[in-house]
């Protein structure tokens, strides 16, 4: 039996739940998860669109190129997602987040100390490797293998905490530079990275991982309702679902590189811009606060229909609204509130849609796709915001493109998953 399939330790307290961990395991691996989520998005992704452009002004690198190598460390991490995946449903998540960490703090130097492009996107590039074992998909993985029928309770929780990441870190970045420049700011985040992530993920997620065996019951299938995860993988819901979720991910993710060059042109302060970033994060958590409700309310294909349509009307409002800054900083929450329950639509839309089995299989496959559009849409939104003479006019796109991952979201519907 493999080693990550093994009993847990002895020194476990509480009642041993269905998925292998006690009452006080579930709960550290819950907690674990929430910090670590926290830190790593803050230093790997939150951090960038605060620090890029004093990146391209010491060392007169094009915020295009630079931008270039944040978007190639997310492609890395798009690719890797798929292996990792079938990795995560086999050993467990403790050895692949581990190893991301320890990935992670490396990276993080070298982008700091990078006095070169190609160190630069060598660094990122790392980042990238590190990120497919830190980010949400295996801590995903993580929660709803482990915590099995109650997993939404689990992935509500890591997503209301997580969703303070920008709120924590975009304001410290700001702070950080402030007093220190780019390059001493990212050391201090690597410092940050290694004492919180690395510990966390090694000590914090022991515990038997479980097998990956459908639960049924007399005269029912299982799970993925008696399908082969190839049979999921090529069925029209699936499928639309993968453009969907690419196509509003995209939407989301280039909202929040490009919008601190937006609220730069309508004026407000690298300060005041950055505090409107991290303010979205709050808005994460109170839309993410009002999910439960929805999703009692709401069909699967309904409420992915009503959230990525609230993501488009946030960024057409980002779009056409000129100020004030309290105005604009409002329009930044109300985007995060979007961005915030979008994140849970696609922890959840694996296992509303065909169950937990061959979660890790089938939310790689998902997930790929959309880090790829993670990953072109900072560089994409910088370019198109250059060709077409200004980040507003940029927005208004972004809105269509959300649009469009509405209507398409309206075909993703299947019989619900037995939970």
């Amino acid at each position: 039996m493999p080693r990550s399939q093994r009993a847990a330790p002895s020194g476990a307290t509480g009642t041993t739940q269905p998925g292998g961990l006690s009452t006080a395991g579930l709960r550290r691996v819950l907690v674990v998860l929430c910090v670590t989520q926290i830190t790593s998005w803050g230093v790997l992704y939150y951090a960038f669109p605060v620090l890029a452009p004093a990146i391209a002004a010491d060392t007169g690198w094009p915020v295009a190129t630079i931008t270039a190598a944040f978007s190639l460390g997310l492609v890395v991490a798009a690719l890797l997602g798929i292996p990792a995946g079938r990795w995560l449903d086999r050993f467990g998540p403790r050895p692949v987040m581990t190893i991301g960490s320890l990935l992670a703090v490396p990276a993080t130097l070298g982008i700091a100390l990078a006095g070169s492009l190609p160190v630069f996107f060598a660094a990122w590039t790392l980042a990238g490797i590190a990120m497919a074992g830190v980010l949400y998909p295996p801590a995903f993985a993580a929660l709803t293998r482990w915590w099995g029928p109650r997993r939404v309770v689990a992935l509500t929780a890591l997503t209301l905490l997580a969703g303070l990441s920008s709120t924590i870190f975009a304001p410290l970045t700001a702070a950080l530079l402030e007093h220190g420049g780019w390059r001493d700011t990212y050391l201090t985040l690597a410092v940050i990275l290694a004492v919180v992530t690395i510990p966390a993920h090694l000590f914090g997620l022991r515990g038997r991982w479980p097998e990956q065996v459908p639960h049924t019951e007399p005269g029912r299938p299982g799970e993925s309702g008696g399908r082969a995860p190839r049979q999921i993988m090529r069925s029209r819901p699936f499928v639309l679902l993968v453009v969907a979720n690419g196509l509003a991910t995209f939407t989301a993710f280039a909202v929040v590189v490009n919008q601190v060059p937006l609220l730069l042109e309508r004026g407000l302060t690298t300060t005041v811009a950055a505090w409107a970033l991290g303010l979205g994060g709050l808005g994460q958590v109170l839309g993410r606060l009002g999910y439960g409700r929805l999703a009692a309310a709401t069909g699967v294909r309904g409420r992915a229909v009503i959230i990525a349509g609230l993501s488009a009307a946030a960024t057409a409002l980002l779009a056409v609204l000129p100020g004030p800054a309290a105005v604009l900083i409002g329009a930044a929450m109300l985007a995060g509130a979007a961005r915030g329950v979008f994140t849970l639509l696609q922890a959840t839309a694996i296992s509303d849609r065909w169950g937990a089995t061959h979660y890790g299989r089938l939310n790689g496959l998902l997930t790929a796709p959309a880090m790829l559009a993670t990953a072109l849409a900072p560089w994409a939104g910088a370019a198109v915001a250059e060709a077409v003479g200004g980040y507003p006019l940029l927005f208004v796109l972004l809105a269509l493109v959300g649009a469009a991952a509405a209507a398409v979201m309206a075909g993703t519907g299947v019989a619900p998953a037995r939970r």
